[in-house]
Parts: C-alpha cells; structure tokens; sequence
C-alpha cells in the first residue's frame, strides 16, 4: 500500500509540474454558407475563470491586441470589412495609461469572406491574442475551415487541436463545453465587468458640470431662473414641480446630444478613432482652441437667431415653455459650456459604447442640480456670492489647465509616431512656461482682456497662486534627468528624451560608454541585455549569476513588477549590482533569419520570430508559458533555486527571499 502511496505522489508531483503550460481559452469554430460565393467565420472562446483575452481595439501602447491573420488570401478570397466581435469590455489600464479592450468568460468574432478562386477548398486563419490575469500568455491558435458544398443553413463546426495543428470533431468538445453559444450570430454571453472607464468618465464630467456653473455665462442664470420659478407659479408646488421638470429637460438635452453623438458615428468607430493619432492631433487642436477661448480672445457662441426663436416658444409657457426655457439656457451659456461638452464628448470617445452618453448624463445631471435645489430652497439664494471678475479668474484658470492638457494629447501623437519633436524636456519646458505664466496672472502681475481692475488679490487667490508657483519650481529638475514622480504619467518617458541618462549623467552612475556589449541601459537604469549569449558571455566574465527575465513589451503585469517592485531599494541594489539580468521578450515580432528558423520540438510549431524563440525556450525548459517569469541560474544554465526554480508576479518580500536565496547559492 505504501508503494501505491508512494507512485501516486510522484505521479501527482508530476502531473503538477507540468501543468504550468496554460492554455485559458478553448474555442470552437464553424462555418456558415451564406451565397455561393460568401460564407461567415465564427470563432467562439471560453475563457477560464479570472482571466481575460484582449480584443483587436485595445489601443497602441498598451497590452497586445488579438490579431486574426488569413492565409494565402491574395487571389483566393477576401475580406467583408473587419473582423467583427461580440461583447467586450472597456476599463483604463494605468501602467499603460490607456483604456484597453478585452474579453470576459466569452469571446465572439466574426469574419464575412468572399470566394475569388472557387477551386479552393479550406480557409487557413490564425489567431494571436494576449490573455491575463495575475501573468500574461501570448498564444497563437491556428484553425483550417473546410469550405462547405451543401444548402446555405448547413453549419459546418471545427475545432483545432493546436499541438497536432489539425481538424478534430467539434461534436466531442460540445458535449464537454455545452456553453459554447451555437447560434448562427454573435451570441456574448460574458457577464459584463465593472467598467471603470464609464464610471471615471461619468464622475469627470459631473465635476466639469459644477465647474460649468461658476463661469460667467451660467452662474448670473441661476438666481434669474430660479426667481422666475418662485414668481411666477401660482403655488409654492407648482414652483417646485416646474423647476423639476426645467432640471430633466436640461438633463434631457445633453443626453440627446451624446445619443446623436453615438449614433453617428457608432460605439466601435468611435473607439478605434480614439485610439489613433488622429484622435490625440484633433483633441490637441480642440483643446488649444478652448484654452485661446476661456483666456478671452473670443467666445465659442451658437448663432443669436437659435436664442431668439428657442425664447419666442419659451413665452409660451406650460411644460413646452418650460422644456424650450432649458433649450435657450443651453443655447446662450454655450460660450462657457461649450468646451466643457466638447472635451467630455472627445474624452468619452475613447471609452466607445455609451461613452458620449454617460458622459452628458454626469455634466448635465451636475449642470441641472442647483436650479432644482434653489427652487426648493429659495433662502439659499441668499448665501450665493455675488457675481463679479472672480467668474472670468475661475474662467482663465481653467482656460490654463486646457492650454497644459492640450501638449498632452500632442505628446500622444508624437510618440506614437516617434518623431521626437516634443521629447521630455521640450514638453517640461512648456509646462513650466504655462504654469509659470498662471502663477504670475493668479498673483495679479498678468492681466487679460475681460478681467476686472483689482487693487488687491484674496488670500485664497494668494495661497492657490503659491501651489502653483511651487508646482512649477518642482518641474524645473526634470529638464536635468529628475524622474518628477507626481506627474510621471503626463510627460513623455525618460528614454523618450534628449539625454535619457539625465543632464551631464547627472540623474545616474551609469553611462553607455561603460556598458558591456549587448547590453543597454533597462527599467530604473539597470543594465540589461536582450541577447543571451551576450549576456552569457558577460556574466562568465563577471562571475555573477543571471536572471533571466522572460517578459514582454505589451506585459502589463511585467510593467508592474517593474514599476512596483524592481524599484523598491531592497530590491534595485541586488539588481545593479548581485546579477546579470536579461530580458527575453516573447513577444518581440522581430523575424528570425532563415537559418535561424525551426520546429519546435515541444509544440511542433515552426518559430519564425525572436519572441516565438523566447517562448519555445521558455516553455521546453521551463515548461511554462506565463509572463513575467524570471529564473537564476548558474553560468551553465541551471536552476539556482531548487524549491522554487522559477517566480512571476509576486510581492516585494517574495521576491528578495527568492533573490538573496539563488544568489547566496551560487556564491557557495
């Protein structure tokens, strides 16, 4: 019996040890004849519990977006429009800093074809997407439809087997996925995840909605708007009910503007427009325009005849007056409103969905509450400041944030296309300009055009103009390398710079003409090598032992480990110093020469690329697939950690353990 004990335990040690090859995501195709010449590809993906897969509009610059590759298209067939996808979620990735899209439970995509070659017989199509939790896998699975012969409404299902890379019956995976949507369309049948990115658009534009009501085309309509209410209806309720009524007729119109927002240009354009740089080029210009706007050089209005003819059926009175009173608020407070609604409907845009929606509903519910709440509470009237100049401050206050904001979205753009015209310093210099600028106009010592004379400033005007001038004093330091940590996701990185090791390698003790060969200096100026032979050769020379750091350029949870862990200073010194570190990304797209190229022995796939290399190493001696993934070992290539040969996302005492344990080993 012991025996029996005993085999079992290696048997289940085993099976545990190579269990690290995950594979989250099981899909099912099939193939829908929809003419003689048009068929319709689904691919249908349930994702393990905790996960979630990346769709194809998960903008540039962040995790990587699922690709769906056709092969040997060129003459055979082609494609009706993009891949279509079921149901997706939107939420803001913060390492990356932008709002990435991805897949809960299900994923659901759609290809329409056209037949060219009617000789063909099967549609070779690949996918390759990133799917994470607490570590990411880059996979690619590869399908081959069978091109069906019979009526239209024949169905013909598929599946792959990726380690043999050939057709199984879908039949046998049905009875064990019964969940798997087996309709002709799009069925979504993930739940959707709490969307961060409508609830931070939302909460935005209910903040811009209060900002709105302090300017001076808003903040005089509210004691106007409210007296009529309290003067004019016959009883105190009918006072209340109208303003009621006058508050969701605001509320009313600014939804319908963010519906016809939608409606044009549709939830998913929206979203990929967001994400390119045209987008980031058009909201620079916009909120530049803005900014010259609430600095007073002129007024965005709408035409005086809408006011007019909206103020004609206002005198109406009853709900239909009521209703165009809201309208012709709208339409004369639209100079002061008027980028505040722009930059809410621009911003939502890159949420998509109901983004420009939500995002009305936050302003206008804000924008709507004090002419009910006044109503209400007509005593309180009296307790509102008085109008005068601090209305226009309040407006060219914001008018220099827009002005600052605006470089942001060029900086966008510019690193996008990587033309190094508003590289770091460039960009502090603008900003230490611009705040320097609103420092001077808070302290009285700049005036513009619509501000009122002053004999003297508030102290509150004095205390908010020394945050500003201290804020721009703590800018200065980062034209010389300083890494400016309470603004670090505005500026452009420290490599995206005209000196990345800092003024005169002031910032660091590092300096290129020092690095060993192969190497470059990584996160947090520690040296790293991405070849792994250099690195190899170097660490014999060295006799120090090497990380190995299995990560990826799209990685978020490898930009976390970076950011969160690899800067704590238990850390950093071991970094710098104890190890040679090297970095294999396993997503590097990079191609292999020919010669280089091979089938890999553990998938049978043929590894074309340099991350395909890092992965196939990474999973034939590893026998995982995660990343990030970091590994010690000897100058031979082996495991220095014995209980725990490798480690991924894990905290910063976990790590150092593991760290001080492989290198007090290799010391011995």
């Amino acid at each position: 019996m012991r025996k029996i004990i005993f085999v079992l335990l290696v048997f289940l040690a085993f099976a545990k040890g190579n269990s690290q090859i995950l594979d989250p995501v099981k899909w099912t195709t099939k193939i829908e004849k929809k003419s003689e010449t048009s068929f319709l590809l689904s691919f249908n993906g349930v994702i393990e519990k905790d996960w979630h897969m990346y769709s194809q509009f998960t903008p540039e610059g962040g995790p990587l977006p699922m690709e769906v590759i056709f092969k040997d298209q060129k003459g055979n067939y082609k494609l009706i429009g993009k891949a279509k996808e079921g149901k997706t979620t939107t939420a803001y990735n913060d390492v990356f800093e932008v709002n990435e899209t991805f897949f809960v439970k299900n994923a659901s995509i759609q290809q329409e074809i056209s037949l060219i070659n009617p000789k063909i017989k099967t549609i070779e199509v690949a996918l390759n997407y990133q799917v994470c939790n607490q570590s990411c896998i880059n996979l690619e699975k590869k399908f081959s439809f069978v091109i069906p012969t019979t009526s239209q409404t024949e169905i013909v299902p598929t599946q792959v087997d990726t380690a043999k890379n050939e057709v199984i019956d879908s039949k046998s995976v049905e009875k064990i996925k019964p969940e798997v949507a087996k309709s002709n369309e799009i069925i979504a049948t993930s739940e959707a995840a709490p969307q961060k990115g409508l609830w931070s658009i939302f909460l935005a534009a209910l903040l811009a909605g209060f900002t709105a009501l302090l300017t001076p085309c808003v903040y005089p309509m509210i004691p106007m708007t409210v007296s009529f209410f309290t003067k004019q209806s016959k009883t105190k309720s009918q006072g209340k009910r109208n303003s009621i009524i006058f508050g969701m007729a605001i509320i009313l119109i600014y939804i319908i503007l963010g519906s016809v927002i939608t409606a044009l240009f549709g939830a998913s354009a929206l979203n990929e427009f967001s994400t390119g740089v045209t987008f980031n080029l058009i909201f620079f210009l916009l909120l530049v325009i803005f900014a010259i706007s609430f600095l007073g050089a002129f007024e965005i209005m709408l035409p005086n005849s809408w006011a007019n003819k909206v103020d004609k059926q206002a005198d109406k009175g009853g709900i239909i007056g009521i209703l165009f009173m809201a309208l012709a608020l709208a339409i004369v407070s639209f100079s002061c409103t008027g980028p505040f609604v722009g930059n809410i409907l621009f911003a939502s845009a890159s949420v998509g969905g109901i983004g420009p929606i939500i995002g009305m509903l936050g302003f206008s519910s804000a924008f709507a509450l004090p002419f009910v709440l006044f109503a209400f509470f007509p005593a309180w009237l009296q307790s509102l400041p008085q109008s005068g100049g601090w209305m226009n401050t309040v407006k060219v206050f914001l008018g220099f944030l827009e002005l600052a904001l605006a470089f942001k979205f060029l900086s966008n753009a510019d690193l996008v296309l990587q033309m190094h015209l508003l590289e770091r310093e460039v960009f502090l210099a603008i900003w230490i300009a611009i705040f320097g600028a609103l420092a001077f106009y808070l302290f009285g010592k700049i005036t513009l055009p619509h501000d009122s004379p002053i004999a003297h400033i508030s102290v509150g005007r004095l205390l908010l103009g020394l945050v500003v001038l201290s804020f721009t004093i703590y800018m200065i330091p980062g034209l010389w390398g300083a890494p400016l940590k309470l603004i670090n996701a505005f500026p452009p990185p420290m490599e995206y710079s005209e000196s990345p090791l800092g003024f005169g390698n002031s910032g660091n003790n590092s300096s290129t003409a020092v690095l060993p060969d192969g190497a470059k200096l990584g996160p947090h100026q520690i040296v790293v090598f991405d070849d792994y032979e250099k690195g190899l050769a170097y660490a014999k020379t060295v006799n120090k032992p090497i990380m190995l750091d299995f990560t990826g350029f799209a990685c978020v949870n490898c930009r976390k480990m970076e950011n969160n862990v690899w800067s704590d200073q238990r850390i950093l010194p071991i970094l710098k110093k104890d190890i040679v570190l090297i970095s294999l990304y396993v997503d590097d797209k990079r191609e292999l020469p020919t010669t280089e190229q091979f089938i890999s022995k553990t998938t049978n796939e043929k590894i074309e690329t340099i991350g395909d290399k890092w992965t196939d190493f990474m999973i034939t001696k590893y026998k995982t697939n995660t990343q990030p993934l970091y590994v010690l070992t000897d100058l031979d290539g082996n495991s220095l950690n014995t209980i725990t040969p490798t480690i991924s996302y894990t905290s910063v005492e976990d790590y150092e353990n593991w760290l001080k344990t492989g290198i007090s080993k290799f010391k011995k």
